[in-house]
């Protein structure tokens, strides 16, 4: 595959750059392939996370660091090339020391990704929700050393680098998450990203309240799901990702078919709602494809070749 955008397009670097600028509360949404990412765009968000639970799920496989750099590429690469609208691609702790991220930078930004986000946790990581999970984190200069590499490693300064504070899921509290969030900046990071396990978004808005860096915060609330827009952007998070709800939601209503389907004399025989076929054909664009083969005929026809 030619993980090569020549042509910059309208969800690129400079556009997310953009929308950070535009005064409001970026809301993001995870995918884990091109069609999700294709219906995250469809439904009106404003970017597209390319979450590496999400994806190492649709291997089947843990959210431990287990698929490779070349893998999760090639997801968010995908997804880049199906939609109009940024993608942000989860990169976990970088795929190693700071020399494969300078490595992981240059091949994201050439594939049409508008940001990477890596976290302050050791390799191999565990998922930040895992109950029972082990969070160790990086010393704040080893992972300001990855963020420095990250951003010498950058062509395009509007390609940005968002550095996830995992010191909440570690236990340590908001001042630790301040302080490393602060070097973070210092280090080259374009945004960060605070992250909580708490039921509450309490925590999240002690260390935006204590945020005096002028990068933009950003907040994934899966633990804490009845915060509002309204309440996270009064504490000043500049965008929300709604990390792993579609994963999460297509999980549900497959197993529920295909469970009914299983036991079932006929198709009609389950009784879970599926998608009408034509549905699925305006996604993959079908009928301009017809349209598209009838202006070739059309050309061929003015060129002599089709009587």
């Amino acid at each position: 595959m030619d993980l090569t955008r020549a042509v910059e397009t309208g969800g690129g670097p400079r556009a997310l750059r953009s929308a950070f600028d535009g005064g409001r509360i970026l809301r993001t949404a995870g995918a884990f392939d091109a069609m999700s990412a294709k219906l995250v765009e469809l439904s009106g968000f404003d970017a597209v996370w390319a979450g590496s639970f999400a994806i190492s799920a649709t291997h089947a496989l843990p959210d431990a660091s287990i698929l490779t750099m070349t893998e999760f590429l090639a997801a968010a690469s995908r997804m880049a090339d199906a939609c109009s609208i940024p993608v942000i691609a989860d990169c976990d702790t970088g795929f190693g020391g700071p020399s494969n991220v300078s490595h992981m930078v240059k091949k994201y930004e050439g594939a049409g990704i508008a940001a990477v986000c890596i976290e302050d946790k050791v390799f191999p990581k565990q998922n930040s929700l895992l109950e029972g999970g082990t969070q160790e984190l990086l010393p704040e200069k080893e992972f300001a050393a990855k963020l420095i590499a990250a951003r010498d490693a950058k062509s395009d300064p509007d390609f940005m680098v968002i550095a996830r504070v995992e010191a909440l899921i570690a236990g340590l509290g908001a001042g630790e998450a301040i302080r490393r969030a602060t070097a973070y900046e210092k280090a080259g990071a374009d945004a960060v990203l605070i992250h909580s396990k708490a039921g509450s978004p309490g925590e999240v808005f002690e260390f935006c309240d204590g945020w005096k860096g002028s990068v933009p915060v950003v907040a994934i609330p899966t633990s804490y799901p009845d915060v509002t827009l309204g309440q996270l952007e009064e504490h000043g998070v500049g965008m929300v990702i709604y990390a792993n709800q579609s994963l999460r939601a297509a999980h549900r209503a497959m197993a529920e078919h295909l469970g009914q389907l299983a036991s079932a004399e006929s198709l009609s025989g389950a009784g879970t709602p599926i998608s009408p076929m034509e549905d699925i054909f305006r996604l993959q664009e079908m009928y301009e494809i017809k349209k598209q083969e009838k202006d070739i005929e059309a050309n061929l026809k003015k060129l002599g070749y089709v009587n």
